[in-house]
C-alpha cells in the first residue's frame, strides 16, 4: 500500500509539473527574463559590431564623426606590406602551436588517465598557468627569457626567431593545462568495453589508441583544435607584452620599418594608434577581415573535425 501511495504522489507531482495551468503563465511572461539578456546581448555586441561594420567603409577620428568613403580603407589594408607580413606571420605561428599545444595536451592528458597516483594534482599544476592574465604572462616570460638569452649576450627582441619559439613556449606553457582537462573528459567517456574487447583480440597499445582511443576522442580534438586556432590567430596581449613586434627590419617595397614578430591583433591596434586621418577607418577594415579570416577558418576546421566524428 505503501509503495502505491508513493507511485500515485510520484504521478501527481510529474503530472503537476507538466499541467497546462503551470505551463500557460511560465509561456505568458517568459519574456520578462528573456527580455534582459536579450538586451544586453544587442547592446554589448549586436551594435557595436553593426557600427564597427559600418565605419570600416568610413574616415573617422571619433565614432559620431565619420564622412562615408566606400572601400578605400579595405584598399589600404591591401596595400599595407606590414599587414600583409603579419598575416603570413600569424599564419605560421598558429599552425605551429596548434599542431604543439594538441599534440602535447593529448600526450599529458593520456598519461593522467593511466592510474598514476595524484592526477589530481598534476592536473592542478598544469592548469594553473591558465589563470594568469596574458599581459602578466608576457612580461614574466620575458624577464625569463632576457635572463636565458643575456647570458650568451642577446635578447629575445634582437632575433625574430627567438621571438617566434619564445610566443610559442609562452602559449605552450598557458593552453596545455586548459586543453588538457578536455582531453580527459573524453578520454574518460571512452567505452571501456572497446577497449577491453581490442584486448582481447590481442590489439597493441598503439593500435588501441589509434583506431579506438582517438576516434572516441574526435569530439574533444575538435573542440581543442577550435579553441588553439582562434586563440593562435586572436593573441593580443601576449604578443604586446613579450615582443611589441621586435625587431625591427628595413621593408625593402618602402623603405620603412617592418615589425618582424607582429601578428595581426597587434598590426589592428597599431594602425588604431596611428596620428594619420585615415588611421582609424584603415584599422578597422583590417578588424573586419580579420573577423572573416577567423570565422571563415573556424568553421572549416569545425566542419572538416566534425565529420570523423564516432557516433557512440
Amino acid at each position: 500500500m505503501e509503495k502505491t501511495k508513493k507511485k500515485k504522489k510520484k504521478s501527481h507531482s510529474s503530472a503537476a509539473v507538466n499541467s497546462k495551468l503551470l505551463r500557460r503563465p511560465i509561456k505568458r511572461f517568459c519574456w520578462i527574463f528573456i527580455l534582459p539578456m536579450v538586451a544586453a546581448f544587442c547592446v554589448g555586441f549586436v551594435w557595436p559590431f553593426c557600427h564597427g561594420m559600418f565605419l570600416s567603409f568610413c574616415k573617422f577620428t571619433t565614432t559620431s564623426k565619420w564622412e562615408w568613403i566606400g572601400f578605400k580603407n579595405f584598399e589600404r589594408a591591401f596595400n599595407d606590406s606590414q599587414f600583409m607580413y603579419s598575416f603570413g606571420y600569424t599564419a605560421i605561428w598558429t599552425i605551429v602551436s596548434v599542431i604543439l599545444i594538441n599534440v602535447i595536451a593529448f600526450a599529458v592528458a593520456y598519461a593522467l588517465t593511466q592510474n598514476i597516483k595524484g592526477t589530481n594534482i598534476f592536473r592542478t599544476v598544469f592548469f594553473m598557468p591558465n589563470l594568469i592574465g596574458g599581459i602578466v604572462l608576457g612580461y614574466i616570460w620575458s624577464m625569463i627569457f632576457d635572463g636565458i638569452l643575456g647570458a650568451y649576450g642577446t635578447s629575445i627582441l634582437m632575433d625574430t626567431k627567438f621571438g617566434f619559439w619564445g610566443l610559442i613556449i609562452l602559449m605552450l606553457w598557458q593552453q596545455v593545462g586548459y586543453m588538457m582537462i578536455i582531453y580527459v573528459a573524453g578520454l574518460q567517456a571512452v567505452p571501456e568495453d572497446m577497449i577491453e574487447a581490442a584486448k582481447i583480440d590481442g590489439a597493441s597499445s598503439w593500435q588501441t589508441l589509434t583506431r579506438i582511443t582517438i576516434p572516441n576522442v574526435m569530439p574533444s580534438i575538435t573542440i581543442c583544435t577550435f579553441l588553439s586556432l582562434t586563440n593562435g590567430f586572436k593573441l593580443f596581449d601576449q604578443n604586446l607584452a613579450l615582443t611589441g613586434g621586435q625587431p625591427f627590419t628595413i621593408d625593402k617595397a618602402t623603405g620603412g620599418s617592418m615589425h618582424t614578430t607582429e601578428m595581426i591583433a597587434l598590426n589592428i591596434y597599431n594602425t588604431f594608434t596611428e596620428s594619420g586621418k585615415y588611421a582609424k577607418g584603415t584599422a578597422q577594415a583590417k578588424a573586419v577581415l580579420f573577423f572573416i579570416l577567423v570565422a571563415a577558418i573556424g568553421l572549416i576546421q569545425l566542419r572538416a573535425t566534425r565529420k570523423k566524428e564516432v557516433q557512440q
